[in-house]
């Protein structure tokens, strides 16, 4: 069975993960060698019946939103199941572009663990970036997306616990160097760039804010009691402001040089784009950045 890569996404960033698709086979040395496939919210009915519901994060009682940009995460969790508990597979985050060979990783020695994830230091303890994991297949059978999904909203799983690995037996998990998992650093060592920073995702650039703001455990912190006022007076993203344009221009370009060769390709079409702009999924000048941006032959990513 060949390994398989899964991008994860729902409809707002759909362009994200068509564009993460297409790098990791564009900079593979043995394309053949794996399959890349996408995970859709839209294929999971079941979670529309869970909309509006409190479910648990981060000790909070929250409200599910189908619509919000991230509501894809919990299908991070889905692979094993989609294969059968058999193979190997790698998912990622539709805001995660390979520019390296894939290949060595999905064949690494992972020592017996079940998967490989970047370690992280959260805000409260230490924690894993589910965003980029390499999965054995066959050590997680315990995963079953919609029967833990369920236990969010029966208050028995705390999404941030899931999210960030902690309810996996902690000895199970192996480490990734940074740079298989770059957070909005892209550098010559940079194996995968992560746009983890979403206000500042180059496709989103000048569009209304369409994510929801976090909330900490401790409901009376002036910033928690700030947003429910907010949400309250102005709705889920009132006042949240816009995406704002990338720091780090090489990023805009890495985007764009890639969105270009899908187009030249014809994974993508000007139909499409034009689609998701007038839904604000992609900025509204997209069409033109993908014009006069040069594909990543044309302009290398770290030529002068």
């Amino acid at each position: 069975m060949k390994p398989t890569i899964f991008v994860h996404t729902n409809e707002k960033q759909i362009v994200g993960a068509i564009v993460s698709k297409y790098s990791f086979e564009r900079f593979a040395a043995d394309p053949s060698a794996f399959e890349v496939k996408l995970i859709e919210t839209a294929k999971y009915d079941w979670m529309n019946d869970y909309e509006g519901r409190l479910y648990l994060r981060d000790g909070l009682k929250r409200q599910w939103l189908n619509e919000d940009l991230q509501s894809f995460t919990v299908l991070r969790f889905a692979p094993p199941e989609l294969m059968n508990y058999q193979g190997r597979s790698l998912v990622v985050d539709p805001d995660v572009f390979c520019i390296s060979n894939v290949n060595e990783l999905l064949i690494r020695d992972m020592k017996g663990k079940s998967l490989m994830a970047r370690h992280r230091r959260g805000t409260k303890e230490s924690v894993w970036a589910s965003s980029v994991m390499l999965l054995d297949n066959p050590k997680l059978t315990s995963w079953n997306v919609r029967r833990n999904f369920e236990e969010m909203f029966e208050f028995k799983r705390d999404y941030m616990k899931w999210i960030t690995l902690l309810l996996e037996p902690q000895d199970s998990i192996g480490e990734l160097e940074p740079v298989w998992n770059d957070f909005d650093t892209l550098t010559p060592e940079t194996r995968m760039i992560h746009n983890t920073k979403r206000q500042t995702q180059p496709w989103k650039s000048g569009l209304p804010v369409d994510f929801r703001a976090p909330e900490s455990k401790n409901a009376l912190t002036p910033k928690n009691i700030y947003n429910r006022v907010r949400r309250t007076l102005f709705g889920e993203y009132g006042m949240m402001g816009t995406y704002k344009t990338h720091p780090d221009p090489r990023q805009e370009r890495l985007f764009f040089g890639l969105l270009r060769e899908c187009f030249d390709k014809g994974l993508v079409t000007e139909a499409m784009i034009r689609h998701e702009m007038k839904h604000n999924h992609v900025r509204h000048d997209a069409l033109d950045l993908v014009r006069r941006t040069p594909t990543l032959d044309e302009r290398p990513l770290f030529a002068a």
